[in-house]
């Protein structure tokens, strides 16, 4: 029996995202206020999409 694939959070704690483009958590809250990276707010708890930190490292990279 074969296991499904893993499946992508849609959104992550502010300490997830931070480590996983590697910055710290004021870099990462300076991108939310400026707009650059989408952040939601369940409950007082801030969650970042991850779609919108692909999209960061995507436009950082320039075009190819």
């Amino acid at each position: 029996m074969k296991a499904p694939p893993p499946v992508e959070p849609i959104c992550v704690k502010v300490n997830d995202a931070a480590r996983m483009i590697g910055v710290g958590r004021t870099k990462l809250y300076e991108l939310i206020a400026s707009g650059e990276i989408e952040a939601i707010k369940l409950g007082k708890s801030t969650r970042i999409m991850t779609a919108s930190l692909h999209e960061l490292v995507m436009r950082q990279r320039g075009p190819e």
